[in-house]
């Protein structure tokens, strides 16, 4: 009795790896330096009510987590490891783990996360420290924490990106016998096995047969159509998703295009996506340097512009019954399958800032919750930039009729996603509205499709006015200083 009395005292020692944002097995550092120590170790993900409530989340997302843990744990079943899935807020799981073992090390990613995962690290930390426990945390990707300007930023990324990417292996060890007092509530299982085959795959493999697909055949037209709301479906890597949750790495991706055997035949056009990956992790270093992007306009002078905020012209934009039919199609091809390419992004963002006179802040969360491959670092500064609140950035006010005839001129992404307009004829396909009712019945029209909800003239001419006019602002001028000192990088290392 006393000998079961002292095992029960005598608690297992162990190392956790805490996945957030980089759900894959490999040029992953956590699991090399749990692998390098002595300990067992446990890996966790942790599904956290208070972010699952958060505005920015919704279910796609969660899906795309549990479904790329699946496969995970699929690969580790083979070293009789697995991916541990907790759901319960971090510091309480950690508070059970220290309870249930001796933990020595936690292992995992730095976060460039929303002020809630700032926030959630913070407490964790101090957790961690009390009970002299220690946290071990690898840089991500290219993103430099304390980061307080850009003069070296772009030397030290091509200095990262170009290191070897890490080689993990793993060892088969016991199974770590515990009650996970914080299993998966079965309403939220309910909505994780569920995954809509209009969404791009979850999971490792499915990030690298894109990647493959890409270098094999699909990237040569990269360039041609990078801006075709149809054709860049096929034509763009597609790995955003992958990237955003951590399937895939950007050094991983990086190398993998850089070193293609098709690398010479299409380069300009492996280039072009190369470039997009610096660009990706420009942005999420200047969400990490400050997270207030999330809520705060980067220029704070433009916190006085004021907006209409019309509630029914939010609302239509959101559903994509606007009457503007490439501004709806792309509402509701996002809605079904969570991905459109960048400049439908920016031409929808500027719509809903510019045209329809609304506060950016009305609609972020809304594409947040439909971006597949939502990344905060990405999302709320590129948000901002379309909407010309960072005060530094050209402003785009994007005319929807023009990018209509422009980049699907004969209408087929349109019709795809506005069946109301399928019979409508080319020369009336971005502009139905001017149809009249003898056209209508001539051409056997019965369209339900409405009228556009703004005078596009007219919006645009108001928006250019009230945005160029607000340039002038002198807090605007005084904070346009301190972005390019924070933010701008060094125009001869990037070209170097």
């Amino acid at each position: 009795c006393r000998t079961l009395e002292f095992a029960r005292l005598v608690k297992e020692i162990l190392n956790i790896v805490w996945l957030k944002r980089d759900l894959r097995l490999q040029d992953h550092l956590p699991l090399i330096n749990a692998e390098h120590s002595p300990e067992k170790y446990l890996i966790i993900y942790i599904f956290e009510p208070s972010m699952i409530a958060s505005e920015d989340s919704s279910d796609r997302h969660l899906q795309f987590i549990y479904h790329s843990i699946i496969q995970l744990n699929q690969q580790l079943e083979d070293y009789n490891r697995k991916v541990e899935i907790f759901h319960a807020e971090a510091l309480q799981v950690f508070e059970y783990l220290a309870e249930t073992f001796t933990i020595k090390n936690i292992f995992s990613h730095e976060e460039s996360g929303v002020f809630k995962t700032w926030k959630r690290d913070k407490e964790v930390a101090n957790f961690l420290e009390l009970n002299t426990i220690n946290w071990v945390q690898s840089q991500k990707d290219g993103i430099l924490r304390g980061l307080r300007n850009r003069k070296s930023w772009d030397k030290k990324w091509h200095e990262y990106i170009n290191e070897p990417i890490l080689s993990n292996s793993y060892s088969t060890q016991d199974p770590i016998i515990f009650e996970n007092r914080f299993e998966l509530s079965q309403e939220l299982l309910n909505i994780l096995e569920i995954y809509p085959e209009d969404y791009q795959k979850a999971g490792e493999d499915y990030a690298w047969r894109y990647l493959k697909s890409f270098c094999e055949d699909r990237g040569k037209n990269y360039n041609r159509f990078i801006s075709k709301p149809l054709e860049s479906r096929k034509s763009c890597a597609r790995i955003s998703p992958y990237l955003a949750w951590g399937n895939l790495s950007i050094k991983q991706a990086y190398h993998f295009v850089q070193n293609h055997p098709n690398y010479d035949k299409h380069s300009r056009a492996f280039e072009g996506m190369l470039t997009r990956l610096i660009w990706h992790d420009h942005f999420i270093q200047k969400f990490e340097t400050d997270c207030s992007y999330q809520n705060l306009c980067i220029n704070k002078g433009y916190e006085s512009l004021e907006f209409s905020n019309n509630p029914t012209y939010l609302q239509a934009w959101k559903e994509g019954n606007t009457g503007l039919p490439l501004v709806d199609a792309c509402m509701r091809c996002l809605i079904k399958t969570g991905w459109i390419n960048f400049r439908m992004r920016a031409m929808v963002v500027s719509v809903l800032c510019h045209h329809l006179d609304c506060d950016w802040r009305l609609g972020m969360y809304h594409l947040a919750q439909l971006f597949l491959d939502y990344e905060p670092g990405i999302h709320y500064p590129q948000f901002q930039m379309q909407a010309g609140t960072t005060g530094v950035n050209i402003i785009r006010i994007y005319n929807p009729i023009k990018q209509s005839q422009d980049h699907d001129p004969k209408g087929i992404f349109i019709k795809q996603w506005i069946p109301e307009l399928s019979d409508v004829p080319i020369e009336f396909i971005h502009e139905p509205w001017k149809m009249t009712t003898l056209d209508k019945v001539f051409l056997g029209i019965d369209s339900i499709y409405p009228d556009p909800i703004v005078d596009l003239e007219k919006s645009g001419k108001y928006a250019r006015e009230k945005i160029w006019g607000h340039r002038e602002n002198l807090l605007v001028q005084k904070e346009n200083k301190r972005i390019l000192k924070i933010h701008v990088r060094n125009n001869a290392v990037r070209k170097g």
